[in-house]
């Protein structure tokens, strides 16, 4: 029975791997002054309405393959390409410590340039040094290694003490080997699957990670199992086999711990699991939409050059994959509107680690804790995107070039996408009743740029976009889909729950528990407003109570304008009757009327890390004490959970770096934000949840000298084609 199963698993990893290294990319274009239809029966006409229809052409999307093999770095923060990192793997490999065994490769990428010399470089400069960062494993032992492409050689090798620091991304060879000592090795894990009734060839494993929980788990690389039934069902996510959990000895290749304590618990039901369109059956009554899209007769109007710099409208930035961050904006210049010049908004933002801890303290799930940028990499978990669903038509698609474990380039086809959003929402507008003999009606419609990516890690679906709007703001806005972590039990109605007894979670469906959990997201945004000298500035909401006799109002609120000296002072918890706004200034550039050139974070909804702050998997996501923290530049300090999240223990992170407490005044400063999510699932969300979003605002203030967007030209009705269904009766 073991070998089946085992060859099973392999070639699911074999089809999942390949599947990541298909290249092929779709563009649509669109011929000036026509209008693209997917479909033929549709009428088009310009307005006004009553003139004749004009002619209908119909383009369909082509493809446009990317000749990745070897496309070259235009701009000094454009990833590495496949040819760089064919010759990363060659220098490797003649390098002495590496010559006889290859490590393991976890993570290759670029090391990225020092800022003042990106911010120097111009078109047709010669590039700086192009440098690769590699992190690999060889023996048990992590390997930081620095390799300079131009000279051909290593040039920096640190070697991590085993388990110290903490261990790089897990890699797919790991999960493979991981699955295979269970299935050949485990004898307890076969008897407990046949214990259960169960047939082991509709038995999936997955690997959560384990977290740490003292020095006693220091030294040595583990990975849990925990395992679903597939049967009846694509979601097996819904039908786990409780109580089973297994801790791999990675480096030892054996089991190190086997629990089995959910054998009376069944496992849940298939029925109703199916997430499937076509698998709806009956179909949901509810009224259907009718398709809809948002046409572009001219074509988007944004521009993809030198594959990586975006330019829309009035703003520009450079936009790349990531394999751990996913997705990176660089270099985001808005134009002034009276001078015209470009002007700095923000070096670099990404997201620089994810928390999700699950609230249960039983065997099987006290670890879940998961680190999902540092342990899993949000670029490594990217998809390919879903046309018309993910993204709009008229979306241009972005390929990821990443590394396997072998060195050996990987791509990620269409993981990212870049489209303009309209959802009928206003930019600005006002209307006045008439005055003498005319009356004021004036309105703008809001259009805005987006670039998003998708991670699904494991059962969570993350989408992150970067929403760029014409008025300067930036909305960086996370939303959350996929299946619910459940958790088995013997209930299949809440009344069947007695009154001295207690279920600490929902009950979402027959023997089915979600369980309650987090979601914190924290970004890395190296502000550079007008320039890299800074500074953080906590403008807070104070109550002021009148003098008797002073006015009939009793109290006021007053702007107190605090500038944070050090790294203290710029450690802020969000509090709703205590408000606040922060401002990033650059107290060099001076509005006409003296007011310094700055932009500010607005916060959305949010939520906050209740847990103990010596709780292990809060000490290793001690980032999220605080939703704000301001920290001086470093380019060592981006990832906030460390560089080696892995069975981390909490001794670098943002917190640790903030505790130095350095000046941060007039300074190039980075701004770190958390947002928070506390998830209490409920019955809408099985078998796949609706989708849930927060995000929050980098919004200009006194940066421009008036509303930036008053020579955005208004929309008029013969601008826009009109279409409906034709008659085909």
């Amino acid at each position: 029975m073991e070998s089946p199963s085992c060859s099973r698993l392999s070639i699911i990893i074999i089809i999942f791997t390949l599947s990541l290294l298909a290249t092929s990319s779709w563009y649509i274009t669109t011929k000036p002054g026509t209008l693209s239809c997917s479909e033929s029966n549709f009428l088009c006409s310009s307005i006004p309405r009553k003139a004749k229809l004009s002619s209908l052409i119909i383009e369909t999307p082509i493809p446009k393959p990317k000749n990745l093999a070897i496309s070259n770095p235009l701009h000094p923060l454009d990833p590495l390409a496949v040819q760089e990192i064919n010759r990363v793997r060659s220098i490797l490999s003649s390098y002495g410590p590496f010559s006889s065994t290859f490590p393991s490769i976890h993570s290759l990428s670029l090391d990225e340039p020092e800022k003042s010399q990106v911010l120097r470089w111009k078109n047709g400069d010669p590039f700086p040094t192009r440098k690769a960062l590699v992190i690999g494993m060889l023996n048990g032992e992590v390997h930081v290694v620095l390799v300079d492409l131009e000279l051909g050689q290593v040039t920096d090798h640190e070697v991590k003490q085993p388990g110290l620091e903490g261990y790089p991304m897990i890699t797919m060879e790991d999960v493979s080997l991981a699955l295979q000592i269970l299935l050949t090795s485990s004898e307890e894990f076969n008897k407990s699957i046949s214990a259960r009734g169960l047939d082991l060839q509709n038995v999936n494993c997955l690997t959560p990670s384990p977290g740490w929980f003292g020095s006693d788990e220091e030294g040595h690389r583990v990975i849990k199992i925990e395992c679903f039934y597939t049967e009846g069902t694509p979601n097996f996510y819904m039908r786990p086999i409780e109580g089973l959990v297994i801790t791999i000895d990675i480096e030892n290749l054996k089991v190190s711990k086997f629990t089995d304590t959910g054998r009376g618990i069944p496992v849940p039901k298939a029925e109703n699991t199916d997430y499937r369109f076509g698998s709806q059956n009956p179909p949901p009554k509810m009224q259907p939409i009718n398709p809809i899209s948002i046409e572009q007769p001219k074509g988007p109007s944004f521009r993809i050059e030198d594959e990586h710099f975006v330019t829309w409208a009035n703003w520009k930035f450079h936009l790349k994959p990531d394999q751990r961050a996913g997705m990176v904006i660089s270099q985001a210049m808005v134009q002034d509107s009276e001078t015209g010049e470009f002007r700095s908004v923000m070096y670099k933002g990404f997201a620089s680690e994810l928390f999700v801890p699950y609230m249960d303290f039983s065997e099987g799930w006290y670890f879940k804790s998961y680190m999902d940028a540092g342990e899993y990499g949000l670029g490594a978990m990217a998809l390919t995107l879903v046309p018309l669903n993910d993204c709009p038509r008229n979306s241009y698609f972005m390929d990821g070039v990443f590394v396997s474990a072998d060195g050996k380039p990987l791509i990620r086809p269409d993981m990212i996408c870049v489209f303009e959003s309209y959802a009928g929402d206003v930019a600005w507008r006002h209307s006045e009743f008439p005055v003498n003999t005319f009356e004021i009606r004036e309105s703008r419609p809001k259009i805005n740029l987006v670039a998003r990516m998708a991670a699904s890690v494991g059962n969570y679906d993350y989408i992150i976009d970067w929403e760029f709007q014409m008025d300067g703001l930036i909305r960086v806005k996370v939303s959350l889909s996929g299946m619910l972590m459940v958790e088995g039990t013997q209930y299949e109605n809440i009344n069947q729950v007695s009154p001295d007894a207690q279920i600490s979670h929902p009950l979402v469906s027959e023997n089915v528990i979600g369980v309650i959990h987090d979601h914190f997201i924290t970004f890395h945004l190296d502000m550079d407003v007008d320039g890299s000298n800074n500074s953080f500035v906590n403008v807070n909401l104070v109550k002021e109570r009148s003098f008797p006799g002073q006015s009939p109002r009793k109290s006021i609120l007053k702007a107190k304008r605090n500038v944070a000296k050090t790294e203290e002072d710029a450690r802020l918890k969000l509090k709703l009757y205590d408000p606040s706004e922060f401002h990033f200034i650059n107290p060099s550039k001076r509005s006409r009327l003296g007011n310094p050139s700055g932009y500010k974070v607005v916060p959305g909804a949010n939520a906050a890390s209740l847990l103990d702050l010596d709780d292990p998997p809060q000490l290793r996501a001690a980032f999220t004490n605080n939703q704000i923290w301001v920290t001086p530049y470093n380019r060592s300090e981006q990832w906030a959970g460390g560089l080696l999240v892995y069975q981390s223990n909490g001794e670098d992170t943002l917190a640790v770096w903030s505790n130095r407490n350095r000046p941060i005044e007039n300074k190039d400063i980075v701004l770190w934000y958390t947002l928070g999510f506390h998830h209490i699932p409920c019955q809408e969300d099985f078998p796949v949840m609706p989708t849930v979003v927060s995000s929050f605002d980098l919004k200009p203030v006194n940066f421009f000298e008036r509303n930036p967007i008053l020579g955005f030209r208004p929309n008029l009705e013969q601008d826009l084609p009109l279409c409906w269904a034709s008659n085909t009766n």
